[in-house]
Formats: C-alpha cells, sequence, structure tokens
C-alpha cells in the first residue's frame, strides 16, 4: 500500500490550502484516513481523521478552520485548511489504517508528507 500526499505550498496567513492523499495497491478496507504534521524542531502532532462510519475529529488546534473529506470509492482523503496561521507551518503527512490483504489485521500506512508555510 502507498500513500501518495500533494497540494502542500506557500501561502500568507489567513490564506487557504487543500492537501490531498491516494491510497494505492492491495486495499480491501479501510478503517480511517488522516493528517499528521510535523513543525521544525517539533514533534509529530495528529490534526484530523476521517473514520468509516463517523464522524471526523480534529485536534483542537485546527478545529473550525480545517476540514477532511474521504472518497471512500477512491480511497482519497482531503485536508481543506482556511484562516491559516505561522503555527500552521509544517510537513503534512497523510495517514491510514488499511486491512491487509487475507488478513483481518489492519496496519498503519504513511505518505512522504508535503511541505505547508505560512508566512506572516
Amino acid at each position: 500500500v502507498q500513500l501518495q500526499a500533494f497540494g502542500g505550498g506557500l501561502v500568507q496567513a489567513g490564506g487557504s490550502l487543500r492537501l490531498s492523499c491516494a491510497a494505492s495497491g492491495s486495499i480491501p478496507s479501510i478503517n480511517y484516513m488522516g493528517w499528521y504534521r510535523q513543525a521544525p524542531g517539533k514533534q509529530r502532532e495528529w490534526v484530523a481523521r476521517a473514520v468509516s462510519g463517523g464522524e471526523p475529529n480534529y485536534a483542537d488546534s485546527v478545529k473550525g478552520r480545517f476540514t477532511i473529506s474521504r472518497d471512500n470509492a477512491k480511497n482519497t482523503v482531503s485536508l481543506e485548511m482556511n484562516n491559516l496561521k505561522p503555527e500552521d507551518t509544517g510537513v503534512y503527512y497523510c495517514n491510514a489504517n488499511v486491512q491487509r490483504s487475507g488478513s483481518s489485521m489492519y496496519l498503519e500506512h504513511w505518505g512522504q508528507g508535503t511541505l505547508v508555510t505560512v508566512s506572516s
């Protein structure tokens, strides 16, 4: 299973960006897809998650500004980021919990990351 993320870039504070991520490979089922981010010099933190059959979840720091959406048929997840702040700067990683083929186990998969820079 491979996750390909894209859509990062440079934006001024108050601006918007949309990140997208596509999962490919042998994918019987996906439990959830989401996003994490890592700011320079900090640990990776969870941002948002779209769970199958459930409501999306958001970190408090992005609630009301970010919207996650998922296309189950295409195995894609997007993150619409509005009213961006300099503290949103970081590398954003796509994450998916994917069923292993021929098994009932679900494994975590990560994309390569895409850089978001918000200037003040």
